[in-house]
């Protein structure tokens, strides 16, 4: 508690030194090593790792690291002067140069290992073992866990090199993925979406790895060319990284009898959860209390985040229980996409199939939260009550996703209470129409009295549905004029329905810039994503307040792509 008030208090930050001597290290503190890691973290190749919570790692510094990017927003939440971002010693540290650390910053990092479960059926084929006991961080490494301003904030690197869950990769990041989850996370939060956060990007001026990718104007579904990317190193912050997949880790090994300390390690992983991630849980009460209020809230948070999703038209890409978070927030960015062009089945990914597309989020996230109940279920053998109330929630699930997401509806369409049979046609003609999602709800918040302004969000004209289009108008505008003021409804969905969103065509110009040593598009795109839900300045919304040019469509690396990254 009084380093919580201490911090406060704390002024702001101005050097290295005064930043790390936030360090508090609750996981490495409270939770097992791996018996079998090297204490100095030079542990770089890999291995089966049988038990513990994390490995100690050091980060592999990218070469001629320079300045690309940082997060003022975040900046400011921690306390830290920006100057910091590009002063020596901070930007070596967070381009992965460990060698900088100053007491009582640990000298070496932390990679943690977890399963990997598709839709509820366990896997342990792409394991190079076929144990399950090479799943982890292959190229992401946690470097520092502190308090700043009363908050706990684990901070972690992003292609930072090789871990023992490198699985045979080189462990590295090119600067167009990282360019993307740092934008993302930007996006994200400013959409008011729970979310990881960035913090710093850096490149390399002489590091490059080669990747599968796409031709110049390349309508190949899949990567066609082997190219040389630039590395690079991006910062994401969260309450911690603990994922769905970390605890059914620990259940697998209990079910396999794995070790004599499996049911222990299981207890503790989920004991620090409560402890990161749901300090409202009484930790007074008995245990298995303990462990259904947290299926309670993790439930709850889920469902608010995947009705988040659909809202502002995000798409996971790959919404494994591994890519997760067990605090309830966005996790992973490497296959996302937002929908523009609206289409239930959208999926940017090549690799995600339709099982994890736009509109079966929803699905996804109930087998994850399966998942999740089946790690806590040992935990509850012998509490029968406890587990009914366990099955109860997981049955239960789909219902109150459903409930959540009528009323997400409802609230996107300005209506006081669900209308499933007017929500039914509007999602009829906007497919039929072919319909630019944000465009079309931006527009629909300034309650129109005709069609003509809805417009602008379609991508093609068709005269034929018209009349369907005003028919279905006047019925929304009839149940908006008599549920209140039409002027304060408005205002409520402009809060809702954002103005400006990820367009995949205007992101990959500032990367392609960024691979050659400028980085202004990043720096505006930051701009314009800090205030999505307002109106754009006249100068930067001609450039980003406009749907999908035609010629982009079907277009390798924009429409659709791979993970390479």
């Amino acid at each position: 508690m009084q380093q919580t008030e201490e911090n406060s208090k704390q002024e702001t930050i101005m050097s290295l030194k005064e930043f790390v001597q936030h360090a508090d290290y609750s996981f490495l503190n409270s939770l097992n090593s791996d018996p079998q890691a090297k204490q100095d973290g030079e542990d770089h190749y890999p291995r089966e790792v049988l038990s513990g919570h994390y490995v100690p790692v050091t980060p592999t510094p990218i070469n001629t690291p320079i300045y690309v990017a940082h997060s003022s927003t975040l900046f400011k939440e921690l306390g830290v002067n920006e100057d910091l971002a590009q002063e020596e010693d901070f930007l070596r540290l967070f381009s992965g140069d460990m060698s900088v650390a100053q007491v009582p910053m640990k000298p070496y990092g932390w990679a943690t290992g977890y399963a990997l479960s598709i839709y509820g059926t366990e896997y342990t084929q792409q394991c190079p073992f076929r144990t399950g006991n090479g799943y982890g961080d292959g190229r992401a490494i946690s470097i520092f866990e502190g308090q700043f301003l009363g908050k706990r904030w684990e901070l972690q690197l992003k292609g930072s090199g090789r871990t023992p869950y490198c699985r045979g990769a080189d462990g590295r990041a090119v600067l167009r993925s990282s360019v993307r989850e740092f934008l993302a996370q930007e996006l994200m939060h400013a959409l008011n979406v729970p979310t990881s956060r960035s913090f710093t990007l850096y490149m390399s001026k002489t590091e490059s790895v080669r990747r599968p990718w796409y031709r110049k104007d390349s309508s190949s579904f899949n990567p066609d060319i082997m190219t040389d990317n630039t590395v690079a190193i991006s910062t994401r912050v969260a309450p911690s990284f603990l994922r769905v997949g970390q605890l059914e880790l620990f259940a697998r090994r209990v079910r396999n009898q794995a070790h004599p300390k499996a049911m222990n390690e299981l207890e503790m992983i989920v004991k620090h959860l409560m402890e990161r991630n749901y300090p409202e849980i009484d930790s007074t009460l008995q245990f298995n209390k303990q462990v259904v209020e947290l299926a309670k809230l993790f439930r709850h948070r889920l469902i608010n985040l995947v009705s988040h999703w659909l809202r502002v038209g995000y798409c996971q890409g790959n919404f494994n229980s591994d890519n997760c978070a067990a605090g309830g927030f966005t996790l992973d960015y490497g296959p996302f996409g937002f929908c523009e062009l609206f289409d239930p089945r959208f999926q940017p990914w090549t690799g995600g199939g339709e099982h994890f597309s736009f509109f079966n989020q929803p699905a996804a996230a109930e087998a994850n939260y399966g998942m999740f109940c089946s790690a806590l279920r040992p935990l509850l053998e012998d509490e029968p009550a406890a587990l009914e109330e366990l099955h109860a929630l997981k049955d239960h699930f789909a219902d109150a996703m459903k409930l959540e997401l009528d009323i997400m509806w409802a609230k996107k369409l300005g209506l006081p209470q669900p209308d499933p049979d007017l929500l039914r046609e509007l999602l009829k003609l906007l497919i039929m129409t072919k319909v630019d999602y944000t465009v079309f709800f931006a527009e629909l918040s300034n309650i129109p009295d005709d069609i003509s302004s809805l417009k602008r969000s379609f991508y093609q004209e068709n005269s034929e549905l018209d009349e369907l289009w005003s028919s279905w108008l006047h019925q929304w505008r009839d149940r908006i004029l008599r549920s209140g003021d039409p002027v304060e409804i408005s205002a409520t969905m402009r809060a809702y329905n954002p103005n400006i969103t990820w367009r995949e065509w205007l992101v990959a110009q500032a990367y392609q810039q960024a691979e050659l040593g400028e980085f202004e598009l990043i720096h505006e795109l930051q701009k314009v994503f800090q205030h999505p839900y307002a109106e754009l300045p006249s100068e930067l919304s001609s450039r980003y307040d406009r749907i999908k040019p035609r010629e982009l469509f079907n277009k390798g690396g924009i429409s659709h792509y791979s993970c390479s990254s």
